[in-house]
């Protein structure tokens, strides 16, 4: 009883942000456009996987999408202490964030399990396969956690391209600037069933993610770079 009434609440702080809050303003100062709506299934799971510039990503997705959209979030933005860190917590969970720690290995796993759980669930997952924003707008290899949540679950992936929305937040800038062209691109779901039950194969996980990154950057029109974006930040940073 107490985890329906929980899950209520979410979905009611949810519809507030997106209607009430935070939607309408968007709507009125940057006017997004979309095209592919029709291509996000009314219901069922599904992997909405999408390049990542910028942290508005996570605001101006579900805002164009009717469904609500549970993104895997870091653990970072539900662990921080002090009032400001619960309000922070609260807010992210309240906006259908799940945290997951993604700093590899173990946790990796555990990630994937989680996703997998909200699939079998019927949600609508958001997923960054990058893994990271990107640092320099271009698009950067996938992780192969995303192909492993397809098989495992055995769902459609529907690749999303952002388009400027680095350019309305830019990386440690916490103000955002208006009068850009922000849009999305969402293409059709890829069928991966051909390949259920071999989710345990590394080659086959590395293709389809290739396969998941390539119709993004279709539809982004990015750069493609063959290199994790944490890398390119590493070595950005040496």
């Amino acid at each position: 009883m107490t985890t329906v009434v929980l899950v209520a609440q979410s979905d009611n702080f949810y519809r507030f942000l997106k209607n009430v809050a935070i939607g309408p303003a968007i709507e009125v100062t940057f006017h997004p456009w979309v095209e592919g709506l029709e291509n996000i299934p009314e219901s069922g799971a599904a992997i909405l996987a999408s390049n990542h510039l910028s942290f508005s990503d996570s605001i101006f997705l579900p805002i164009a999408v009717t469904r609500k959209i549970t993104f895997l979030a870091k653990s970072d933005y539900f662990t921080a202490p002090g009032v400001r860190g619960k309000v922070t917590a609260s807010f992210f969970r309240g906006a259908g964030q799940v945290p997951v720690d993604r700093t590899g290995g173990n946790a990796s796993t555990a990630a994937i399990s989680t996703g997998v759980r909200l699939l079998n669930e019927g949600h609508l997952l958001g997923i960054y396969p990058e893994g990271t924003r990107s640092p320099d707008a271009r698009l950067y290899r996938g992780k192969t956690g995303v192909a492993r949540m397809a098989l495992e679950a055995r769902v459609p992936v529907i690749p999303v391209a952002m388009i400027n929305t680095e350019k309305v937040q830019p990386i440690g800038r916490s103000r955002p600037n208006f009068g850009v062209d922000v849009g999305i691109r969402i293409g059709k779901p890829l069928d991966f069933s051909r390949y259920y039950g071999m989710e345990d194969d590394r080659f086959v996980l590395r293709s389809l993610t290739d396969e998941i990154m390539y119709n993004i950057m279709d539809l982004s029109g990015q750069e493609y770079v063959d290199m994790y974006a944490s890398r390119a930040k590493t070595l950005a940073s040496d």
